[in-house]
């Protein structure tokens, strides 16, 4: 069976140009997201994809970038698709704080008795470290890492061998160990800030650091407008484009 990524996608949180980071695992069949910015919609609709097509949303943390489109989705499947309503796959722990700490104010209306995301969605909880099988030919697995002190973020394991960082501060040991020599990633989606120093986000400098052989594995994402111009400063990484679909089924 062909699973594909195609990121919906590629830009920082501040980006205009490239739209919020997410990506759409797409087989013949389900399709899944990770993540849904307040661009993720309109780019939806780009690719000629309706929202009662989606089987699944997973939520890697709740800045606004990675969940700024939630509120839409969730009156639009309510109102628009006759109630319909998609799996949330995120774990116990940032469900609560993605109702109380983003979600809350929108959706909430206790006179038509909507008074939790449970409501809008049907929650699917994810324990760390605990791969879960979504479809015959589709497992993820999330593991906490780090992006802002003290908040909740996770990283994703796509049939155990392709790598979704979301948001993350660098960690060699976790690429290099992990990653590539535990699990053998073949795919490592990775974010990447152009400049400056990482104090939420891997910089393109520490991933440079990186042996050939793994940065042959890695696409860049969550970058930042001036993208092009850093064409052929990238080592041996790619930047991935938005729309691009890249395979994942080996």
């Amino acid at each position: 069976m062909s699973l594909q990524i195609q990121m919906l996608g590629t830009g920082s949180a501040f980006a205009k140009n490239y739209y919020n980071t997410s990506a759409l695992i797409r087989s013949t069949d389900v399709n899944i997201l990770i993540d849904c910015g307040a661009t993720t919609p309109r780019s939806l609709a780009e690719i000629g994809l309706e929202l009662d097509q989606i089987d699944g949303i997973l939520i890697s943390h709740i800045h606004a970038d990675h969940v700024g489109g939630l509120e839409e989705v969730a009156f639009r499947l309510f109102y628009q698709y006759n109630q319909k309503r998609t799996k949330l796959y995120v774990t116990e722990a940032l469900a609560q704080t993605l109702w109380e700490n983003t979600l809350k104010g929108g959706l909430s209306n206790p006179t038509e008795g909507f008074n939790q995301l449970g409501d809008y969605f049907d929650l699917v909880y994810l324990e760390e470290y605990v791969p879960y099988v979504i479809d015959t030919n589709l497992t993820i697995e999330v593991i906490p890492t780090l992006h802002i002190n003290q908040k909740l973020n996770y990283s994703i394991f796509i049939n155990h061998r392709t790598f979704y960082s979301a948001d993350i501060q660098f960690n060699k040991e976790l690429l290099i160990q992990e990653v590539v020599h535990t699990r053998n990633c073949h795919t490592i989606l990775h974010d990447c800030q152009l400049s400056g120093s990482g104090f939420v986000h891997t910089t393109l400098g520490e991933l440079l650091t990186l042996p050939a052989e793994i940065q042959k594995r890695i696409y860049l994402m969550h970058y930042d407008d001036d993208m092009p111009s850093y064409y052929g400063q990238t080592g041996e990484m790619t930047f991935v484009q938005q729309h691009a679909l890249i395979d994942i089924s080996g």
